[in-house]
């Protein structure tokens, strides 16, 4: 019988090695001599409470830094804390986001009601704006010449957006022009007389010419009293439009409509709708020939009146009209600055400054382009051509003088002062303004376009494309010096 002295002691496989005898594991403190077991214990002890146990292992400096960090973010901001400062960031930024907007909201108001206000006075035809002390005079090589007709420019239109000139000539034709190159697009022939039947054009001198303000259509009319309507992009022919007891002498369409006006040597005023292909009403006034007429966007028109020497205002709707008197001779031209001012030309040598709020002149320039002829008969040169640089102060007016002269109109357009003369040798029987207004075109001839009182043979018949530059707007340092 064995002793229970001698029983071997159970052996943990956990700790059993291969070919090596398992040895009984104790607790510390069991009185182990030799202290075997001590380093085995430790290792057991790390390795199972390495969790929360700081004395372990030593940790490296960077470790502890992070750690610190972690538990200041873990310890020393409560949740709601932490709520309330992202939402603090958030409504900061949603602040700056709103400012900024605000900022952008404050400009594009200003530059809104800037031009509220302008669209307010130009339809009250008051905004005037001061531009022509800006202007500067051309050098005679910055004009360029166009030449294509082989009579005398008769008149010229530009579209609104000066990318193309119309012009007309005694010859019949019609030539639409490239603005920036200066090469021709498009030639309409004039016919003889006696093919009216067959020939798809003019066959008589064309004397005016209008184009609508989107360039949908360009209207032309002749001595032989027809009216023809084109399509502007391509000219093909649209329309025909008869009603006129003789030569058309002008046309507009009211702005951002296809509304025509007609004036003629009938002493009659035509309404026209170009989209209908329809006559509306016609109005009578006039004692003589009518030689010019104008309108922007109200729903009137105003029109010079030859040997009668009057200018007409004509309210449409209530088929009335104004009657003003100034100018000694024959009003060739009429022009609108704005909705209630404008100016014309005449015979006897002068300009005139209007307001349809006046029965006579604001201003009056005489002999405007000097006089010519011998000592005794000498008279003045004729106004033949008039234009305006819309809603501004600045005018243009042409003659057989050889120069075309730019003018200012004061305040309030009281006065008109002028500005410089640009050289061209001929008579100039058209004036137009660019819409930028960076460009003024005259169309010049060897004849006047009512007539053939006089021929100047050194003349070209052409159109003159005149650069309108701006002086250079000084910097701030430059003000500084000068002050």
């Amino acid at each position: 019988m064995s002793s229970p002295f001698f029983i071997k002691a159970k052996v943990n496989p956990k700790f059993a090695k291969k070919g090596k005898p398992a040895t009984v594991l104790k607790r510390k403190g069991d009185g182990d001599p030799g202290g075997k077991g001590k380093p085995r214990a430790k290792k057991l002890i790390s390795k199972h409470n390495e969790e929360i146990s700081s004395d372990s292992e030593t940790e490296s400096p960077i470790v502890a830094r992070k750690r610190q960090t972690i538990e200041k973010d873990d310890y020393d901001e409560t949740p709601q804390e932490k709520k309330l400062r992202l939402a603090k960031l958030y409504l900061n930024q949603l602040k700056e986001e709103e400012d900024d907007k605000a900022e952008d909201d404050a400009f594009e108001t200003d530059l809104v009601a800037g031009r509220l206000q302008e669209e307010v006075l130009e339809q009250k035809g008051k905004l005037q704006r001061l531009i022509a002390k800006d202007i500067m005079a051309p050098d005679a090589s910055e004009i360029r010449v166009l030449r294509g007709h082989k009579l005398p420019i008769t008149c010229l239109v530009i579209s609104s957006d000066d990318k193309y000139i119309f012009s007309a000539a005694k010859d019949c034709s019609i030539i639409k022009w490239d603005f920036e190159s200066g090469k021709k697009l498009h030639t309409i022939h004039g016919g003889r007389k006696g093919t009216e039947d067959r020939h798809v054009g003019h066959t008589a001198h064309i004397l005016c010419m209008a184009i609508s303000s989107d360039g949908k259509y360009l209207a032309t009319g002749d001595v032989n009293k027809l009216i023809m309507i084109w399509e502007a992009k391509t000219c093909k022919h649209l329309y025909k439009f008869t009603g006129h007891k003789g030569p058309v002498s002008g046309l507009s369409f009211r702005r951002g409509t296809h509304d025509l006006y007609s004036a003629s040597h009938d002493r009659s005023i035509k309404v026209w709708n170009v989209d209908e292909n329809a006559y509306v009403e016609t109005l009578f006034g006039h004692q003589d020939a009518i030689t010019g007429l104008d309108c922007l966007s109200r729903e009137c028109c105003v029109t010079s009146g030859g040997r009668d020497r009057s200018v007409r205002v004509w309210k449409i709707p209530e088929e009335s009209q104004l009657v003003f008197h100034g100018h000694e001779g024959s009003i060739d031209c009429i022009q609108l600055i704005n909705e209630e001012h404008m100016v014309s030309g005449a015979d006897d040598g002068s300009v005139g400054l209007w307001s349809v709020n006046k029965k006579r002149p604001l201003s009056t320039v005489k002999q405007a382009h000097g006089r010519h002829g011998e000592a005794g008969l000498q008279q003045a040169h004729w106004v033949s051509s008039v234009a305006a640089l819309q809603n501004s102060d600045t005018v243009a007016s042409g003659s057989h003088n050889s120069e075309v002269k730019l003018w200012k109109c004061g305040q309030n357009y009281r006065k008109l002062e002028p500005l410089f003369s640009v050289p061209v040798c001929g008579f100039v029987n058209s004036l137009k303004f660019s819409s930028s207004g960076q460009f003024l075109v005259a169309g010049v001839g060897q004849e006047h376009r009512l007539g053939r009182w006089w021929r100047l043979k050194e003349a070209k018949n052409g159109i003159y494309i005149i650069p309108l530059k701006r002086k250079p707007t000084p910097s701030p340092e430059e003000v500084k010096i000068a002050e």
